[in-house]
């Protein structure tokens, strides 16, 4: 069940809508249309001499959610009808969140049309938002650090020397390989960064389950930016569709280091299950401290 929706215009304002408590915003909402999943183009080649046709692609076509609101007396009917003026502004970017029992999801789109009716003895107003990207993000980002601290302290304890540090209360773990789970409905990117704290060269990263890989090929690096990966550098690869980088962070300073990778790597994408990755350095892996960040992608609310 749908509990509210939030609207988050281009200049940071945001209302929330809730259909519980529409006296907190002014509106309530009568339908909202657009929230399930986006229709797909599928294109075929027909035969000319058999029965059906040849797959050839398909996509998903832009979203447009419509909100049908009514205006409430807070303080008056004229008030709240400037209100949406203001949180969906025509031409403008707004960010819709909508939260129901189980999800809390976000996505962007450009105000269509705002139309009120005002000569009428219950005024309300539909809004058209047009998004491009048809699919719906989870608000947060799911992170799996590869590396850790494994507890051991245990109660009851005792110290056996006064001298002699033989107290464990964790012991650092250094994993090479972890699986991301994903729950999504559809394929999404990953954000994979690396923080060395030493010397490392010619990293290697993988896609265990589908024989997928990427390398950081440091001799590259070094004739771009005068070294190899060294102690407090980051490295920040994004696979996201529409958002592919790799950067190093180096002294404060960020660079575009796309040209180091491997000319034949693979973009990762989390596949809805188990995804396992590994990584790997020629020297220094035991420097590297790895972490993969990923959002849920949902068709629909």
């Amino acid at each position: 069940m749908i509990k509210r929706l939030i609207a988050i215009n281009y200049l940071g304002e945001s209302i929330s809508l809730d259909l519980k408590d529409p006296e907190s915003s002014g509106f309530f909402i009568e339908e909202i249309e657009g929230l399930g999943p986006s229709k797909a183009n599928i294109n075929a080649t027909e035969f000319a001499t058999n029965d059906g046709a040849m797959f050839n692609s398909a996509r998903v076509t832009s979203r447009n959610i419509i909100l049908r609101l009514g205006f409430l007396f807070k303080p008056s009917i004229e008030a709240v009808r400037y209100q949406s003026y203001k949180f969906f502004p025509i031409k403008k970017r707004v960010t819709i969140i909508i939260e129901t029992d189980s999800r809390l999801c976000e996505t962007y789109g450009y105000v269509e049309s705002n139309e009120p009716v005002i000569f009428s003895k219950k005024q309300t107003s539909q809004i058209s938002i047009v998004c491009p990207d048809p699919y719906f993000y989870s608000l947060y980002k799911n992170v799996l650090i590869f590396n850790g601290e494994l507890p051991a302290f245990e109660f009851e304890f005792s110290n056996e020397s006064l001298t002699e540090k033989m107290m464990v209360f964790g012991e650092l773990i250094n994993k090479t390989e972890e699986t991301v789970y994903y729950d999504g409905d559809s394929e999404v990117g990953v954000v994979i960064k690396l923080n060395a704290i030493g010397g490392v060269s010619n990293v290697a990263i993988h896609n265990t389950y589908t024989y997928e890989s990427m390398e950081i090929d440091t001799v590259k690096l070094a004739a771009l930016t005068g070294s190899a990966i060294i102690a407090g550098d980051e490295i920040t690869i994004s696979t996201v569709k529409g958002n592919k980088y790799v950067e190093l962070l180096r002294n404060g300073v960020k660079t575009n280091i796309l040209n180091c990778l491997n000319r034949d790597a693979d973009w990762f994408q989390l596949t809805k299950g188990d995804n396992v990755f590994s990584y790997a350095a020629e020297t220094g892996t035991a420097n590297l401290q790895f972490r993969i960040e990923h959002q849920i992608v949902y068709e629909g609310v």
